[in-house]
C-alpha cells in the first residue's frame, strides 16, 4: 500500500497507544509465571500479536477479547514444545525473547522460530552461543547465524559471554536464565541500547527476580526462582511519540501528547532533549507534553541508546539549520532493514546533501523537495518519512506503507486528528 502526505499544519491533543516493548516483555513473564497475570493498554500490533501466538504456542493460555486488557495463565516455567513452526512474523524482540523461553523446554524437546524475509536476514548467532554455553541447543537451520531456528532445551544456567550488538540478546537471558536449575554468570563485553536491558531489568525487579548487577557489564543470576502472576498497566511509548514529537517541533501550532511517564526507562524518552538541543519548543508537564513548531539548528547527537528514533530524527535534521551528526549507532544497519543507508537514500532523493558513515549519518539541512520515497518495507523508515511529506510543499508518496501496522496501525489516523493531511491507498 502507498501513504500519501501533503503539507499540514499540526494542532490538537493526542494520546499515546502503549509500549511495543513493554507489552512483549509483559506477555513473556506471564506466560512463564505460575498463575493469572492482567495486562492493561497492552499495544495491540502486528508484533505484539506475534508474542501472543508465539507464547500461546508455548503453552501460555492468553485471552486478548478485550483491547485493553489481556488475561494470561501463565505456564510456571513449564515450556511446551511447539508441534508447530512459530512464525514471529516482523518481530525480532519475540524471537530474540522467545528462544530463551523455548531453552527452558524439558531436555531433548525442540522448538523452530521463523519470520519474514527480514526477521530472516538478522543475525542471531550470538544469542544462539549463549544459550548453548548455558545448556541448550539452538542450530540456524541455513547453518548462517539466523532464522529459521531450532531451539533445544533444557537450559541448565553456567557461564557465558556475549556481545550484544543489540540489546535483545542480553535481555532474553535475564528473562530466560532465573528459571534456570543453577545460578549463571554472564560477561557483557558489549552492549549497544542499554536502555532496554534497564527495561528488562525493571520487569525482573517488579517480580522480585535475584541478580547481581555490574554496572551492565557482568550479572550473575540466582536459579530455580519463579515468576508470578501480575496486575500491571502498559506506559505509552516513547518509540510511538517520537514522530509526534518530531512532527509538531517542524510543524505544529501547538501539540499536546498524553501518557507519556518520563520516570519509566524507556530509552527513546530522550528523544525530548534531542529536539531541545536543536532548539524545539517543549514543555513537560507532569501529565503531558507540549510541542510548538520553533527554527531548528543542527547539533551533534549520540544515537547509540536509541536506534529507532534515527529516522524520525534523520527528516527533523533535514529541515534544520546547518549540519546535524547521527552518530555512535552501528546497531541501526542490523535493524528491520540497513536503516542508515534507507534514510540516506530516500533523503538523498529529496534532494538533502547526506553523508552516509559506518555508524551515522551527517545531514546538512536544506528544503526537501516533494517526491515518490520507498518506506523499505520497515515501519520507522515509513512513518519517519511520512513526517518530510507534512512539511514540503507538494505531495510525497511513500510505498511499503502497511509496514506500520509492524508498531503503530493507528499512525494514520491519530495523525490525522491533529491535522495531518495523510491517506492510504492501493
Amino acid at each position: 500500500m502507498k501513504l500519501i502526505v501533503r503539507k499540514s499544519h499540526l494542532k490538537g491533543t493526542v494520546t499515546i497507544p502503549g509500549s511495543k516493548s513493554h507489552t512483549i516483555r509483559a506477555v513473556a513473564i506471564a506466560s512463564l509465571a505460575k498463575g493469572q497475570s492482567a495486562i492493561h493498554n497492552p499495544l495491540t500490533s502486528s508484533d505484539t500479536q506475534s508474542a501472543v501466538n508465539c507464547y500461546r504456542e508455548l503453552g501460555a493460555k492468553i485471552d486478548t477479547s478485550d483491547s485493553k486488557l489481556w488475561k494470561v495463565a501463565g505456564t510456571s516455567g513449564v515450556i511446551k514444545s511447539s508441534r508447530e513452526i512459530i512464525d514471529v512474523g516482523n518481530s525480532g524482540t519475540t524471537l530474540r525473547i522467545a528462544m530463551g523461553s523455548a531453552a527452558l523446554a524439558p531436555a531433548g524437546q525442540s522448538t523452530t522460530f521463523t519470520g519474514d524475509e527480514q526477521i530472516q536476514s538478522r543475525p542471531i548467532g550470538p544469542l544462539m552461543n549463549a544459550l548453548n554455553d548455558l545448556g541448550a541447543r539452538c542450530k540456524a537451520i541455513k547453518n548462517n547465524g539466523k532464522a529459521p531456528v531450532e531451539v533445544t532445551g533444557k537450559l541448565a544456567g553456567g557461564k557465558t559471554t556475549i556481545a550484544a550488538s543489540t540489546s535483545q540478546y542480553l535481555s532474553s537471558l535475564l528473562l530466560c536464565t532465573p528459571l534456570a536449575g543453577n545460578d549463571t554468570e554472564i560477561d557483557v563485553t558489549l552492549l549497544n541500547e542499554p536502555g532496554y536491558v534497564q527495561m528488562t531489568l525493571d520487569w525482573l525487579d517488579k517480580q522480585q527476580i535475584k541478580y547481581e548487577n555490574q554496572k551492565l557489564h557482568k550479572f550473575k543470576i540466582r536459579g530455580g526462582q519463579s515468576y508470578y502472576g501480575f496486575d500491571a498497566a502498559i506506559p505509552a511509548d516513547f518509540s510511538s511519540a517520537t514522530f509526534f514529537l518530531c512532527a509538531a517541533a517542524l510543524l505544529a501550532d501547538e501539540v499536546t501528547l498524553l501518557g507519556l511517564d518520563f520516570s519509566d526507562s524507556q530509552p527513546d524518552k530522550v528523544v525530548v532533549e534531542y529536539l531541545k538541543r536543536m532548539g524545539a519548543d517543549i514543555n513537560i508537564e507532569p501529565d503531558s507534553v507540549t510541542v510548538k513548531a520553533a527554527t531548528l539548528k543542527g547539533a551533534e547527537i549520540d544515537m547509540n541508546r536509541t536506534p529507532d528514533a534515527l529516522p524520525a530524527m534523520a527528516v527533523t535534521a533535514a529541515f534544520a539549520k546547518g549540519t546535524t551528526k547521527l552518530v555512535n549507532v552501528p546497531q541501526a544497519r542490523s535493524k528491520e532493514t540497513d536503516r542508515i543507508r534507507a534514510m540516506a537514500e530516500e533523503l538523498g532523493k529529496m534532494a538533502i546533501n547526506v553523508e552516509e558513515l559506518p555508524d551515522g549519518l551527517i545531514i546538512h539541512g536544506g528544503r526537501p523537495k516533494p517526491t515518490e520515497l520507498h518506506g523499505w518495507s520497515d515501519h520507522r523508515i515509513v512513518m519517519a518519512l511520512s513526517l518530510a511529506g507534512l512539511a514540503v510543499d507538494g505531495q510525497c508518496t511513500i510505498n511499503t506503507a502497511e509496514a506500520m501496522s509492524v508498531t503503530f496501525p493507528g499512525y494514520v489516523e491519530l495523525m490525522k486528528s491533529i491535522g495531518a493531511n495523510m491517506a492510504m491507498t492501493d
